[in-house]
């Protein structure tokens, strides 16, 4: 089975509203990137590359099931510049302070209309689903 790593830093997370959907993927750990998160509506959006600290998970997985992340992630197969994220390898620092490379899934179309959230943590704003 290929596997492939990827970091996770919104619904997707232990303890949002979309973690269902790496039940079949395996945990890694806590981690963080460095870039902003924005509040988009009601869920979450990441652009990377500033000196902020953004929170969330590693997980690895098969190759299938980041496809099937990618299209729920509104990912087009080959990557349009009209979708809403892209997929990107980045440098993620795991909790034990290891860096690693693995998958985000970065906003690609910025709105003055979102809101910056400080705290980097989306489960800091994220209402509880259950």
């Amino acid at each position: 089975m290929n596997s492939e790593r990827v970091f996770v830093y919104g619904t997707l997370r232990r303890g949002g509203s979309n973690s269902f959907r790496m039940n079949a993927a395996d945990y890694r750990g806590e981690a963080e990137v460095l870039g902003d998160l924005f509040l988009v509506d009601w869920y979450p959006a990441l652009l990377l590359g500033s000196k902020n600290r953004v929170k969330g998970e590693v997980y690895e997985l098969s190759t299938e099931h980041r496809i099937e992340l990618d299209h729920f992630e509104g990912v087009s197969e080959n990557g349009h510049e009209n979708d809403e994220y892209r997929r990107v390898l980045a440098p993620v620092f795991m909790k034990s302070g290891r860096e690693i490379m693995a998958w985000v899934w970065e906003w690609q179309t910025p709105s003055s209309t979102a809101k910056r959230l400080e705290s980097g943590d989306w489960l800091d704003y994220e209402p509880n689903p259950s």
